[in-house]
């Protein structure tokens, strides 16, 4: 029979594993940096930007820009999100360990930007980038930021299009309801026409008078005349010139005439309404 191996002895080869065991260092935990600008130029390599598993780096564009468009190398093992309206700014997550991949976002004013983006928290550094600020180094992409946008998100541009026909829907509508309105008015117009005015015919005849008629805003006098005559109101016996518009004959008077006269010279054909116009 095989002696026992006392328990003391056993808890004593036991205890260098489980102080190993103990050893083992805690899975580092990320920490954001604080937020960092880069310059992006066409001369130079891409900048790199650290991000932290299942963490959201925010890139963020220039104040005069918004973001038109990104395209990424792996879009499986990152998640990208611009949000739902247009917007400077595109929000980066990495869901697996040590993976890299570029992006490059183009603005819609034109300039691109291209970052190298890395997962680090395998590193022993646990910083990341939280927010990263992107600068133009170019001149030419610095003169960009001055200019209008060259470049409609696809989100604005739907909204400008349903806005668009919301607007030539409410233009026809009005035109419809004018032209309904004036097609009325045009029925009803002739209904409106008085031709109730008496003259000495052989007066106007030699002045050149033909009609005399009014509607419920105007007056309105045709002929045939040598010389414009000179056209009066009579008020309670008394004349005054009064204005008009006189083209081809015809006089337009912005009122309604119960009593008046023409005049040329020694020639006047005096009028007045037979309807109860004074």
């Amino acid at each position: 029979m095989k002696p026992l191996i006392p328990i003391a002895l056993a808890l004593g080869l036991l205890h260098p594993a489980i102080a190993a065991l103990h050893a083992q260092p805690a899975p580092t935990q990320p920490i954001p940096s604080a937020p960092r600008t880069v310059v992006v130029s066409a001369t130079l390599s891409p900048p790199v930007v650290r991000t932290a598993l299942l963490q959201s780096t925010l890139i963020v564009l220039p104040a005069e820009e918004k973001v038109a468009n990104v395209f990424a190398g792996d879009t499986v093992d990152w998640v990208f999100d611009g949000g739902h309206l247009a917007s400077r700014f595109i929000s980066i997550k990495p869901k697996v360990a040590g993976s890299t991949t570029d992006v490059h976002i183009i603005s819609d004013h034109g300039n691109e930007y291209t970052l190298e983006l890395e997962e680090v928290s395998g590193e022993t550094d646990p910083h990341f980038d939280s927010k990263v600020f992107l600068v133009p180094g170019d001149k030419a992409a610095k003169e960009k930021l001055t200019e209008l946008p060259v470049f409609v998100p696809a989100s604005e541009l739907s909204q400008a299009k349903q806005e668009i026909a919301a607007a030539k829907a409410a233009e026809a509508a009005t035109l419809k309801a004018e032209q309904t309105k004036e097609e009325e008015y045009r029925s009803r117009y002739p209904g409106t026409l008085r031709f109730d005015y008496t003259w000495n015919k052989s007066k106007g005849d030699a002045l050149g008078l033909h009609e005399i008629w009014h509607d419920d805003k105007f007056t309105y006098l045709r002929g045939q005349f040598q010389e414009t005559p000179a056209l009066y109101e009579v008020k309670d016996g008394k004349p005054s010139l009064i204005n008009f518009d006189f083209s081809n004959g015809l006089y337009i008077v912005p009122k309604e005439l119960d009593r008046g006269y023409l005049t040329i010279g020694k020639q006047k054909v005096e009028f007045h309404r037979t309807d109860g116009g004074n």
